[in-house]
């Protein structure tokens, strides 16, 4: 078989292998348990509303529109797609590979395999060079945004899942309470969309950290210090993607101008 056309049916297979795991995770439930009904469990604090998971039905639709575009017999030579295909693929396996940790209890795993899911999708970042690359409508929709929104989800998530396997370890923080360490994380997601606002000015990617800080405020208004630290660092980011459109435009002014 064809290297290109046994990567297209690579991404494909499992693809289709993360969306039903993920499904029947719920609809079953696996192991007896809700994903959600687990992540509540731990009563972390840098976990947000039950809402904002609704997130991982507009990154499936995103990931099956990847999925579709790539196995276009026109597409099967595409040097982005080339470059980057098995990437998803293992970002596909480690998802499912997470589902069954996770609700199998085996927390230090899940770890694993998040940060297997995070360095795939920051692979596939930057090959394809999202935020400086050109593409086309139809690759900026079906390439570029599935991995800037996917990417900044697992960011987040990523970051709750550390606390989570943590407070499945016994610590207690150290000596800080799990409000001041929800109000840290959150200055330091502030801190990774204002590098990400001004080395890619990817708005995906900061809308998907906005969605989540807000969720973060919203889980918690009897804590005001993450209640206000949440909503803050969502304004933050907001203040730091206009900020990062406004300045590529003056720069391409000042550039037109000297001319």
């Amino acid at each position: 078989m064809n290297k290109d056309i046994l990567r297209q049916w690579t991404v494909i297979i499992t693809t289709a292998f993360a969306l039903v795991v993920n499904g029947l995770a719920n609809a079953l439930p696996l192991n007896g348990r809700q994903t959600g009904e687990i992540s509540d469990s731990f009563n972390v604090i840098f976990v947000p509303a039950g809402y904002v998971f609704s997130i991982w039905g507009l990154i499936y639709i995103a990931l099956a529109a990847y999925t579709f575009y790539q196995a276009l017999p026109a597409q099967r030579a595409n040097p982005r797609l080339r470059s980057t295909g098995w990437w998803v693929a293992a970002s596909n396996i480690f998802n499912s590979a997470w589902i069954f940790f996770w609700h199998y209890g085996l927390f230090a795993a899940t770890l694993i395999a998040m940060l297997g899911i995070l360095t795939s999708l920051i692979i596939v970042y930057l090959r394809l060079d999202i935020g400086r690359a050109h593409f086309t409508n139809i690759e900026r929709l079906a390439v570029a945004m599935p991995f800037s929104i996917y990417l900044g989800w697992i960011t987040v998530a990523t970051i709750a899942n550390v606390t989570a396997v943590l407070a499945d370890l016994g610590w207690r923080g150290g000596g800080i309470s799990e409000a001041t360490w929800a109000v840290i994380l959150l200055a330091a997601g502030v801190i990774i969309a204002a590098l990400m606002a001004f080395t890619r000015s990817d708005s995906a990617y900061l809308l998907v950290l906005v969605w989540a800080f807000t969720g973060i405020a919203v889980r918690w208004p009897d804590l005001p210090a993450v209640n206000t630290a949440g909503f803050t660092a969502a304004a933050l980011v907001l203040v730091l993607l206009a900020v990062s459109r406004v300045i590529p435009y003056r720069l391409g002014t000042i550039r037109q101008s000297a001319r």
